[in-house]
């Protein structure tokens, strides 16, 4: 029989408040600083309302659609909207379900703020809003009940300990279909008008991540404890990886190219985090830094997609090493599972068909719903507005005295 763990509860629910953390204040603040001034504001709203939205979806009909039984492999079945049917001594596992829905609200509201980078400037609040409820239903939901509800992906024997899929490849790929219907911004020169905003939300990211992969364990054990160490040495094996090609690139090494490299380790080892182990963690760090960095600085000048904070090349291209690499170096060692270098050719094969359903479907229906809100509601500000700014001119307020 089982019961409630008190230990394993505790974890989940400082796991919890870690990644919420991550987006409030995390992504807010890595982005905010990122942008020019006259947007800080926008910036920071655009996550917080992304959060907001996603939480609400989440606890009305996300988590059963998600969770529910699966019907078909395709959705789960739709049996607790509002929650209906869970109560306080519900378990899920040895932790409260109430607990477990949380956590992974806080994956969704995650998501959808992160998909924000690569449109700031230029967007409409309203239509925003709208791409998030209709993104969250028909793409992160979906989705999610693949990899991690039930659905085909997940029977398949899909590897993704904690959102390498759902999360990262989702919201990057998704990030380019949108750009691609918003278009490019008027000025795309951006020199980030406050590195220590970003520094500050990269620190937030890097401890809130913690929570996000060691809490994917759904308990205090040595699994968690794994995760968390992994989850480690890939950001500074990426970091200090970029911090090395700056150095050759540029002569010096710079702050944004540091945070930028630490990050992309933490999205690529986040759907390994809880199968490899710490030689694969080092390879996996080592690997995405070059990854991101080409598609930041070659790949995205060369096919001239105006995607501002580079959620495509972080977010998108690391996660989808990261998944790879988890058909890779997974060891059964740490948690049952083999890759590739442990006798399991099979499971890179899942991996790949996992990358590939993800990023097709994901971008195919972001794109539609960029199309659809463009020809019914408009998706761009007006000239005048992107010119002097989104803080005053939709907000009519001001990051700083002017």
């Amino acid at each position: 029989m089982v019961v409630l763990s008190s230990g394993d509860t505790a974890w989940v629910l400082g796991a919890t408040v870690l990644v919420l953390l991550m987006c409030i204040p995390g992504i807010a603040f890595y982005y905010s600083g990122l942008v020019k001034s006259k947007n800080v504001l926008n910036t920071l709203y655009l996550s917080f309302i992304a959060f907001a939205i996603g939480s609400l979806i989440w606890v009305t009909y996300g988590y059963s659609f998600v969770f529910g039984e699966t019907i078909g492999g395709i959705i789960g079945s739709p049996t607790h909207f509002l929650l209906t049917g869970i109560g306080v001594n519900s378990l899920y596992g040895t932790i409260p379900k109430y607990l477990f829905i949380i956590f992974q609200l806080t994956f969704c509201g995650l998501t959808g703020a992160l998909i924000s980078g690569a449109v700031v400037g230029r967007m409409k609040t309203s239509a925003w809003a709208v791409f998030l409820i209709l993104w969250t239903t028909l793409v992160y939901i979906p989705i999610a009940h693949w990899v991690w509800g039930g659905g085909w992906l997940m029977g398949m024997g899909a590897l993704d300990f904690a959102g390498g899929a759902v999360v990262h490849m989702n919201s990057g790929i998704s990030a380019l279909a949108l750009v691609l219907v918003l278009g490019s911004r008027k000025d795309t020169s951006l020199r980030p008008h406050h590195l220590g905003y970003s520094v500050l939300g990269a620190g937030f990211l890097w401890f809130g991540w913690l929570g996000f992969n060691g809490g994917s364990a759904l308990a205090a054990n040595g699994l968690a404890a794994s995760a968390i160490l992994v989850t480690n040495i890939a950001a500074v094996s990426s970091l200090i990886t970029w911090v090395i090609i700056d150095r050759i690139k540029e002569g010096k090494p710079t702050v944004l190219g540091a945070i930028s490299g630490g990050v992309a380790g933490l999205v690529a080892i986040t759907p390994a985090a809880g199968f490899v182990d710490t030689l694969g963690a080092i390879v996996i760090g080592i690997i995405t830094a070059f990854v991101s960095y080409f598609a930041i600085y070659y790949l995205k000048p060369k096919l001239g997609y105006d995607d501002a904070l580079d959620v495509f090349g972080i977010h998108g291209l690391s996660g989808l090493w990261g998944a790879i690499a988890t058909g890779i170096f997974a060891t059964p060692v740490i948690n049952g599972a083999a890759g590739i270098l442990y006798g399991n050719p099979n499971q890179l094969t899942i991996q790949i068909i996992v990358s590939i359903a993800t990023m097709a479907y994901a971008f195919i229906v972001s794109y539609i719903i960029a199309r659809v809100i463009k020809a019914t509601m408009g998706m761009r500000v007006d000239e005048k507005t992107e010119i002097k700014g989104l803080d005053t001119q939709l907000h009519e307020e001001s990051g700083y005295r002017i």
